[in-house]
């Protein structure tokens, strides 16, 4: 196997890290701009309501299921080419389901852009992590990858209200064209490919842990909508926590595994892992439930809903920027005790939102708090989860990076629209009810941040700190 290229001049790592940025940049826009604009969507091609939530849920398992298979395929066959390959599948694919002229056509266009962002997405975190080896190099490249995600969410919806208000709801994928094609042209040029690993792929474990993740998001889906004692809910579920026991059982006995399980033997990983689930579950719900708030208890139209999350997104973006900095002053452990309260505050305060609120004084405020705990929180929340990992082994780890990201917002959706549907009388519909159940959701939410911070706490500050102790008892 030849080797080649496996890091940049320094020069070129400005135009590395934009190329990777903007790149999942795109990602996170799609999915706030399929969120706004499902209802033109329904009207323009004739969904069902059942049919609707395919066009989320088809992207999604395609996502979800291929996460593994899409990392590891990064490592063998190298990644800048596994990046070409993802960006190309997903922007055909925007392009096919911007000229869409039926359900089916939109939900098969949907399935190749989850499994495009699949490979696209551990490529892009898989890239920093090689590209950026000097540490405060790569907390500053992982803050502004962390940033594309908040800013993304909020640029999205904006898109799409302007989009949907001047033009239609296909210019929002269309736009994705010219974009991709730059992107890949900018790739070719500028990111040098990584070391290939001679082996073969891992064919059990690839089916075993597509199909278990498939079926477990599929459950979750499933469950979110149909209740938890649905059957066919609690089979996927059972069938899902199988296949992954059959994929674990697959990765202890094959010789070039696609999750190697040495990944999981650092304490600080693991915890990295399920605080990110934890804050996914509980910052999933801010946005999928505040939008509903903002439109239906405050009554803004679609493109005031958008620009009404400004506040969490300029604060998060100016948070990021400054971790790099804050980190060498203050170092990670402080900044993700700092972000996870913020957050935990924000929501508390935004659980006291009712329907005579007022956007300012008790939307917006706690709206900054969150945005700034974010910003906060997840570069050195990354850049944990990629922590003393090999090169050998960087596409692994980002994609269970991406797994525990998807996950955690799959397991907190399916948890939070329970307690939605439960918070009120049922069969209550006016805006006292709706906003009765939205705090009730930001409650929650504020539970699942807090257990996250104790997750950071016992898995990542804890031990960090023992390190010092014990070295500082060694040199003295």
């Amino acid at each position: 196997m030849t080797v080649v290229q496996s890091s940049l001049p320094a020069r070129n790592a400005g135009k590395v890290l934009a190329i990777i940025v903007a790149s999942y940049l795109m990602i996170v826009v799609d999915i706030s701009i399929v969120i706004t604009g499902l209802p033109r969507i329904q009207a323009s091609l004739g969904f069902t309501a059942a049919q609707l939530s395919w066009v989320t849920n088809a992207y999604t398992l395609a996502f979800r299921g291929l996460l593994l298979f899409g990392a590891r395929a990064g490592d063998i066959l190298g990644r800048r080419r596994m990046f070409i390959v993802g960006l190309s599948l997903f922007t055909l694919a925007s392009v096919a389901i911007g000229f869409a002229p039926s359900v089916l056509w939109l939900l098969t266009s949907r399935a190749i852009q989850g499994a495009g962002a699949a490979v696209l997405a551990p490529s892009t975190l898989a890239l920093l992590s090689t590209h950026f080896a000097e540490e405060h190099a790569r907390i500053r490249a992982l803050s502004l990858y962390a940033a594309a995600a908040g800013v993304g969410a909020t640029l999205g919806l904006v898109l799409v209200g302007a989009f949907a208000e001047l033009v239609s709801w296909r210019a929002g994928f269309l736009i994705n064209l010219p974009i991709g094609l730059l992107l890949i042209l900018a790739a070719r040029r500028h990111i040098g490919e990584t070391q290939k690993h001679a082996g073969q792929f891992d064919v059990g474990g690839a089916i075993s842990s597509t199909v278990g993740m498939t079926a477990l998001v599929y459950g979750l889906v499933r469950a979110a909508d149909a209740g938890w004692r649905d059957a066919m809910a609690q089979g996927a579920l059972a069938s899902g926590v199988l296949m992954i026991a059959v994929f674990v059982a697959i990765e202890r006995r094959v010789g070039q595994p696609i999750l190697p399980l040495r990944l999981l033997t650092s304490r600080e990983r693991v915890g990295a892992y399920l605080a990110r689930m934890l804050f996914l579950g509980g910052a999933v719900g801010f946005w999928f439930f505040s939008t509903q708030f903002l439109q239906g208890v405050l009554r803004l139209s679609p493109l005031q809903a958008s620009l009404a999350f400004l506040p969490v997104t300029l604060p998060n973006f100016a948070a990021a920027m400054a971790v790099p900095r804050l980190s060498r002053r203050f170092g990670n452990d402080m900044l993700l005790l700092a972000g996870l309260p913020l957050g935990v505050v924000g929501l508390v305060w935004l659980g006291q939102a009712d329907s005579l609120s007022r956007y300012w004084s008790n939307i917006a405020l706690p709206m900054v708090l969150i945005g700034l705990g974010q910003g906060l929180l997840l570069g050195p929340l990354t850049a944990a989860g990629v922590s003393g990992v090999a090169r050998e082994d960087a596409g692994a780890a980002s994609g269970l990076v991406n797994v525990a990201h998807q996950l955690g917002g799959a397991l907190g959706l399916g948890l939070l629209v329970l307690v939605f549907s439960s918070a009120a009388p049922a069969g209550a519909q006016d805006s006292v009810a709706l906003a009765q159940r939205i705090a009730a959701v930001m409650d929650v939410a504020a539970l699942l941040l807090g257990t996250a911070l104790i997750v950071c706490w016992l898995f990542i500050v804890a031990p960090h700190r023992e390190r010092s102790v014990q070295q500082g008892r060694v040199q003295s």
